[in-house]
């Protein structure tokens, strides 16, 4: 892995967003949106408009042919390639592949479209709709602006879908599809429809008098997720590729695992099976033992049911020796990007030496067998590293990750 780009509700670039998720303390992406007024949970954490506006980074015109989930992705892509040292108007474009994750699309625009219909009639709707809010919207967007000609793929596992993105790239370059691609995930999803059904779902929380400190993975507390935005990419490479023209290696990907639980579409398996069948997968690919994982940096959501599921698992396969944490506590649940954001988190800590805390963690659930950094950063020695996400759907997936 050669490059990374981060847009996310904790900061714009991966400085900053590293910055803030082992310095801030709490979160400062705090919105409350019109369209979400009256319902049970009316914030999410979002992108401080200050700090981006994609028309003025990307132009107007070009902004007008992508959804905002497309709009962050091409944001993050800039700022991989460009942390990667290559040069779009000199590489082999036929070479590079880009994999982008996605849960939804671009289904605020599908929102604001239905309520032009009823209000104004057919001759108010977008003839591009179709092509703005669909899954592949990010993959095409990011093709466009890198001129990438090699496999463009949409991955849409939910809230697996980052990682599965990352790891249907490693498997591309493996097969040699490809010397470079570009992958992670892309979400924007504050959208009233899909936040009022999560609401009856009783999956976010409804912490409204203290939304900073709603998301709280972990702690004994904790009521539910809070939906964020952003987006998460890498660069990766084949070795010989990267070798070839002088690359800074930053951290290998080298274990990929991915299952179903065929359980349930909301819930995960009570027991964890599924994950667990990921994470051992991966450590097989990567050709590491449970006893040789420093760190993970897990899904941890702030639901009852998932936290237990996957921290229980956790002490299962890896003992209480890594230290864990959950960094949606700053960033939110960004739901298909959530995998590519915190991959790339987790690149950062194996470079920092350092452990980000699960912020809001104020006391930690006492049937979660495992050692959650809460509050502050740790300093810690890490060589290896794993990043798990669980999806709606049963969708699994595990990363193993080792230090450049």
């Amino acid at each position: 892995m050669t490059g990374l780009g981060l847009v996310t509700a904790a900061g714009v670039g991966a400085a900053e967003t590293w910055h803030a998720v082992t310095t801030a303390g709490t979160p400062s992406g705090v919105c409350r949106p019109a369209e979400l007024a009256g319902l049970s949970c009316d914030f999410f954490y979002g992108i401080d408009g200050a700090a981006l506006d994609p028309e003025a980074v990307l132009g107007v015109e070009r902004t007008r042919l992508m959804d905002r989930f497309a709009q962050l992705a091409v944001v993050a892509a800039r700022e991989a390639v460009a942390d990667a040292g290559l040069d779009p108007a000199v590489w082999d474009a036929g070479r590079v592949a880009v994999v982008i994750g996605s849960a939804h699309g671009g289904l605020p625009f599908y929102d604001e479209q239905a309520a032009a219909l009823a209000a104004r009639g057919p001759r108010r709707v977008s003839p591009k709709l179709g092509a703005l809010t669909s899954v592949n919207g990010a993959v095409s967007a990011v093709c466009r602006e890198l001129g990438a000609h090699g496999p463009g793929l949409s991955v849409a596992t939910a809230c697996a879908s980052g990682t599965d993105a990352i790891g249907t790239a490693r498997m591309l370059l493996r097969a040699g599809v490809c010397d470079v691609a570009v992958a992670g995930g892309a979400e924007s999803v504050c959208a009233r429809l899909l936040i009022a059904s999560a609401c009856r779902l009783r999956a976010l929380s409804t912490r409204r008098d203290d939304p900073a400190a709603a998301c709280r993975p972990f702690d004994a507390d904790r009521d539910g997720f809070v939906i964020g935005e952003g987006a998460g990419l890498l660069v990766l490479e084949r070795p010989e590729h990267a070798r070839a023209r002088g690359a800074r290696v930053r951290a290998h990907v080298v274990g990929y695992g991915a299952t179903n639980d065929a359980y349930s579409p909301v819930a995960p398996d009570p027991e964890g099976a599924g994950v667990e069948r990921a994470l051992r997968a991966a450590l097989a690919d990567a050709d590491v033992a449970p006893a040789d994982v420093d760190h993970v940096n897990a899904h941890g959501t702030s639901t009852v049911v998932n936290d237990l599921v996957e921290s229980s698992m956790l002490h299962r396969v890896l003992g209480e020796r890594p230290l864990v944490t959950s960094t949606k506590a700053m960033t939110g649940h960004a739901l298909g990007a959530s995998g590519g954001i915190e991959t790339a988190l987790t690149v950062l800590a194996l470079e920092h030496q350092r452990v980000p805390p699960t912020v809001n963690l104020d006391a930690l659930d006492p049937l979660v067998p495992v050692d959650v950094v809460a509050k502050a950063a740790r300093p810690a020695r890490l060589e290896c590293a794993v990043k798990t996400s669980l999806g709606f759907g049963g969708h699994n997936a595990a990363l193993v990750l080792v230090g450049g």
